[in-house]
């Protein structure tokens, strides 16, 4: 009986073990299948052709971007896909993904002073400050940005750092059409549209740059013309100012003969370069238009000061201003990114119709066909250009936690076939044309080359409009502004 007994006690404790280890395996099932349970995302980019633009230039052949709110949640092969789940999928077939441009240096506004005086000796200061003292207005710097902002979005410029005036009006159009911009406001020593003086003029911009310095997509910017367009004092005041309120110092410099000269008749024979070192004027903060006209001592200052180098191949050499010395800068370790300037200069917004010149004439300035790669040419215009504005750590490359701000270009045109190096398809071949969809902070603002937010046919029209206030207006230039 006792044996019984415990023989009964036994086969109880052995029931109880045999359910609690059916128990724990069915958790474990269930924790398992949770953990494989995909993650959910808000857009999933597949088949594409990635080019990361990261340190170690990874490219994913069909290719995965996985994107959630406004970042980049995971980048990589085709296993991605059984990750994350998405209510939105673009297929891109083979097509290129990759960062969205950032052009560093514009003034979009001018859009409606297009393919005026292309051709004219001196057209600075015989027709462009002339034609701007008497039509710059908030309207035409509206339309003007409404105009820029479609023409670089269907670009694949998604990044822009612009100078002019009223640039709380460019704000508004950035704002509505969804991209992102580095925003200066002029100051300069002579009347224009918005000040009468450089005094005024940097009141406006101390009131700009505190209205949107919070702004998720816009960062609000000092752009003092020139340094021969500008005061000693006025440059220093906003120098310091720049790093006071943490915010960039757009600025044109060794850019022409006239200003060279202008500076070595002020300083008694120093460069435009050694002029700001020496006031001041250079610091972390400062993004340098053009920068043509350096020496070796000029290109060590910069270096010195950590500048930042807006590079503006094509409206340089069709200025005749000649070829900035890009390759010696890079060698020295000088972040140097792609702009356009403006559309008057030119005649396009689009960073992705100057890979072709800087290609070629850097080729071509140091007799060098090894000088400049394609690959080179490609991240001075994306991860490059980031680091001139001092985004890199948000921008510039497809990587996770990063901004999701990417452009898909189209490879199914008979100029991007067949494609055996991408980053030579893009640079060699491709045009503002190609590119298919755009994406700024996560949201679709292209696809299929189709604006989502704005309309781009109306703009157009109010532009065209506008025009005929400019085509009365040039019959009445005489005046030279010095």
């Amino acid at each position: 009986m006792r044996k019984t007994f415990w023989k009964l006690i036994s086969m109880r404790k052995t029931f109880w073990k045999l359910m609690m280890t059916i128990v724990m395996n069915v958790t474990m099932l269930n924790f398992s299948v949770a953990q494989t349970k995909p993650l959910k995302a808000d857009l999933i980019i597949k088949n594409g052709t990635v080019l990361t633009m990261n340190a170690q230039h990874q490219i994913f052949e069909k290719g995965v971007v996985v994107i959630k709110g406004n970042k980049i949640l995971a980048v990589g092969n085709a296993d991605l896909l059984k990750n994350y789940q998405s209510p939105k999928v673009l297929d891109v077939k083979g097509d290129i993904v990759m960062p969205g441009l950032i052009n560093t240096h514009t003034h979009a506004s001018m859009t409606v002073f297009r393919s005026l005086a292309d051709d004219v000796p001196d057209r600075l200061h015989r027709y462009m400050f002339p034609l701007e003292k008497k039509l710059v207005s908030p309207e035409m710097v509206r339309i003007g940005a409404d105009l820029a902002n479609v023409e670089m979005l269907k670009g694949g410029v998604t990044t822009y750092a612009d100078m002019y005036y009223f640039e709380d009006e460019v704000a508004k159009t950035v704002d509505k059409i969804g991209m992102r911009a580095v925003l200066g406001e002029t100051v300069i020593k002579f009347p224009v549209g918005d000040s009468k003086n450089a005094k005024e003029g940097l009141a406006y911009a101390i009131k700009f740059i505190k209205q949107y310095k919070n702004h998720p997509r816009i960062t609000p910017a000092f752009a003092p013309h020139a340094p021969y367009t500008n005061s000693t004092e006025d440059l220093q005041k906003i120098a310091k100012l720049s790093i006071e309120m943490d915010v960039p110092m757009l600025i044109h410099l060794a850019e022409t003969q006239r200003e060279k000269d202008a500076i070595a008749k002020r300083t008694n024979g120093k460069t435009p370069v050694q002029y700001m070192a020496e006031i001041g004027a250079l610091n972390n903060k400062v993004v340098a238009a053009h920068a043509i006209h350096l020496n070796d001592n000029d290109i060590a200052l910069l270096k010195k000061h950590s500048v930042g180098i807006a590079h503006n191949i094509g409206a340089n050499t069709k200025s005749a201003n000649g070829i900035a010395p890009v390759v010696a800068m890079l060698k020295q370790g000088i972040a140097v990114g792609l702009g356009t300037d403006g559309p008057m200069s030119s005649n396009t917004l689009s960073t992705m119709n100057v890979l072709n010149l800087v290609g070629k004439f850097h080729k071509l300035a140091n007799k060098d066909r090894m000088a400049m790669p394609a690959i080179e040419v490609v991240k001075m215009a994306t991860i490059g250009s980031a680091k001139v504005l001092q985004m890199d750590d948000k921008i510039g490359s497809l990587e996770t936690n990063k901004l999701a701000d990417i452009i898909v270009v189209d490879t199914q045109a008979p100029h991007m076939n067949p494609m055996y190096d991408p980053y030579s398809a893009l640079v060699y071949g491709a045009n503002a044309n190609d590119v298919k969809h755009a994406i700024v902070d996560g949201k679709i603002l292209m696809q299929d080359r189709k604006l989502t937010t704005v309309d781009e046919k109306q703009i157009i029209q109010t532009a065209r409009a506008f025009e005929q206030k400019v085509r009365a207006t040039i019959t009445d230039i005489g005046e030279v502004v010095e």
